[in-house]
């Protein structure tokens, strides 16, 4: 029993998750390892056992007996507590360590468990906050709203009468949580070595599982993150995150603001809001990609409970334990890979995934760029809008499986918040498409951001085989303009970056060409309008042909096109365009360029009066 107490309160002490200690801690104090190993070993083993013969008898291949397994397992791992369902859930999110059918179960399996006793959770309130229950609040329910596996809600009233949710952790859990976390790592290790079913480095994964529970564990770290998240998306009048009540908040007990909300999966609850379920979709996508690739901060976990819609209109939020951070050249690397993809260039595509960390640079590409191809070229030439995300990366995951691919913990969490993003829209709208809602946040990110690496990938995107692609312009101006949020100046001056670039030289031979023509034709309108004015004894000979003005605008459509996009653009103004006029005539560029137009058009008059001289028509 000492023994017991002595190994409770060592571990009752770690607040981050460190292999070594824990491995001591139970080294020197066997006694409830032992006890837990017997509870979790033998059905363990005996799940181990029994796939291993269906395996060897060859029953593994039939996909129905392969999906029974991996629907045991599932069960399994809530049945052993909640270390091994967040243990399931992460393994959900590797195809690259175990195969589809599994990875399709676990995606299934639910972070919720039974709640605990009330009573218990009164007397954990009272020992973290230092106060009786009856000093704190005016009132506490006893019987929790909601429980997951690290803990549960209970509604209550401060004094102030205002209603709030308290978060309170389940007693023990830490204790609990490093032990089975203590026996899954050493589990994996054997998995690792003598399990071929399941393979890559599942020490690491574990590792990092560890760290992510310990975060999750710490609901001063939630509250944190709930400010964090707040702060950064308080200009956004659509989006919610409730109040943190930092004063009755400590490790084990999170108090927050209570909302009152729908989830987004009710529809018709929705629909009696007076709300639009689309417009709220569109919201989530719309902040999730904002998080992702402006901020580099997201929630990882946004399932259905966790966004609600509000009468008012705007998204809630809810539930911070679970976030995630994405470094800038990494945020960077995932458009510049999608740019790959748009443009079919697998090659560049394979070397962004060593760049990203998925591949070592030792590996040899050559056999993955086919793979690659083989993935996404059916996809893309539908086009990105049309693009099914769950499709493409249950194919993806067959690739990562295949070859030796090792996901970045960000990106996993990325994958799985997608998905469930996906899932959330699907059961609103069934034809959504993520890839389609997330294109025109993703145009404006390419027109607008000053990121050196993204100037390079706009310029790769829109240039091809040193040829420009006026329709790739047009599309990335269309999508960009559907954002509200768009700033069109900074896009329109990102345009003109881009015209007088080193490697817009094509762009300015191909202007310099059409007003040629331009001012050519005109020249030629001008010169048959004097020949009408002329005696009939020296008039020129000239044709039928009509010299209507529109023509030459028909010759020029991309720039019609831009002008109608940008026109579309709330806040258009032609005063846009008249600020950038003085940067316009004084472009280093500008003035070699009108030295050409000037030249050609001189080379072009030469070659008329020569033909006039020899009696051509004109």
């Amino acid at each position: 029993m000492k023994e017991d107490f002595t190994d409770f309160i060592e571990v009752s002490g770690l607040l981050d998750y460190d292999p070594e200690t824990i491995s001591k801690i139970y080294r020197k104090n066997p006694k409830r390892l032992l006890k837990r190993l017997w509870q979790t070993l033998i059905p363990i083993f005996a799940y181990i056992f029994s796939v291993g013969w269906d395996k060897l008898t060859g029953r593994l291949k039939n996909e129905a007996k392969a999906r029974c397994r991996a629907k045991e397992l599932t069960n399994l791992l809530v049945e052993l507590g909640p270390a091994f369902v967040k243990a399931g859930q992460a393994l959900s999110t590797r195809p690259d360590i175990i195969p589809g059918i599994l990875l399709e179960e676990l995606s299934e399996l639910q972070d919720q468990l039974p709640g605990f006793d009330g009573n218990k959770a009164m007397e954990l309130i009272e020992e973290d906050l230092g106060s009786r229950i009856d000093e704190i609040f005016l009132k506490i329910d006893k019987e929790p709203i909601s429980a997951a596996s690290l803990g549960q809600v209970h509604k209550a009233k401060l004094k102030n009468n205002e209603v709030v949710a308290v978060k309170v952790q389940r007693p023990g859990l830490r204790e609990q949580i490093t032990l089975d976390l203590y026996i899954v790592r050493n589990i994996a290790y054997w998995l690792k070595n003598n399990i071929g079913l399941i393979r890559s480095d599942l020490v690491a994964l574990i590792d990092e599982l560890g760290k992510r529970v310990f975060e999750e564990m710490d609901y001063l770290n939630e509250a944190e993150n709930a400010e964090k998240f707040r702060n950064m998306h308080k200009h956004n009048q659509m989006i919610a995150v409730p109040k943190i009540y930092k004063e009755i908040t400590s490790r084990r007990v999170l108090t927050m603001e209570w909302i009152d909300g729908t989830k987004l999966t009710n529809l018709e609850d929705v629909k009696k809001l007076g709300i639009d379920p689309d417009k709220m979709i569109d919201i989530g996508v719309q902040c999730s990609l904002e998080q992702l690739l402006e901020h580099g901060f997201f929630h990882a976990d946004p399932h259905p409970g966790n966004l609600l819609a509000l009468k008012d209109g705007r998204l809630c939020y809810l539930d911070f334990g679970m976030m995630s951070e994405v470094s800038r050249d990494s945020r960077s690397g995932l458009i510049q890979a999608v740019v790959h993809l748009v443009n079919k260039n697998f090659d560049k595509l394979s070397q962004d995934f060593v760049k990203l960390g998925f591949l070592s640079e030792e590996v040899n590409l050559e056999p993955i760029v086919p793979a690659f191809q083989d993935v996404f070229i059916n996809a893309v030439e539908q086009g990105v809008s049309k693009m099914d995300f769950k499709s493409v990366t249950d194919d993806m995951s067959g690739v990562m499986y295949k070859f030796p691919f090792r996901l970045p913990p960000y990106y996993a969490l990325i994958i799985r918040s997608l998905l469930t993003l996906e899932g959330i829209a699907l059961s609103v709208d069934p034809n959504f498409k993520i890839l389609g809602a997330a294109y025109p946040y993703f145009a404006r990110r390419l027109m607008e951001d000053p990121d050196p690496q993204l100037r390079e990938s706009l310029k790769e995107m829109l240039f091809d085989n040193k040829k420009f692609k006026w329709n790739r312009l047009e599309d990335l101006l269309s999508n960009a303009a559907k954002q509200t949020n768009l700033d069109l100046e900074k896009l329109l001056d990102e345009v003109i970056n881009l015209l007088f670039s080193s490697k817009g030289g094509f762009l300015r031979d191909e202007i310099i060409e059409e007003l040629t023509n331009q001012i050519d034709l005109f020249s030629l309108k001008i010169l048959k309008n004097l020949n009408n004015y002329l005696p009939s004894s020296i008039k020129l000979n000239t044709t039928d042909e009509t010299n209507n003005l529109n023509d030459l605008i028909i010759q020029i459509k991309p720039f019609r096109n831009f002008l109608e996009i940008v026109q579309k653009v709330p806040g258009y103004s032609i005063d846009i365009f008249i600020k950038r006029v003085p940067r316009l005539i004084n472009e280093p560029y500008t003035k070699e360029m009108g030295i050409k137009i000037a030249k050609k058009v001189t080379e072009k008059g030469v070659v008329r009066l020569v033909k006039i001289a020899a009696g051509a028509n004109i």
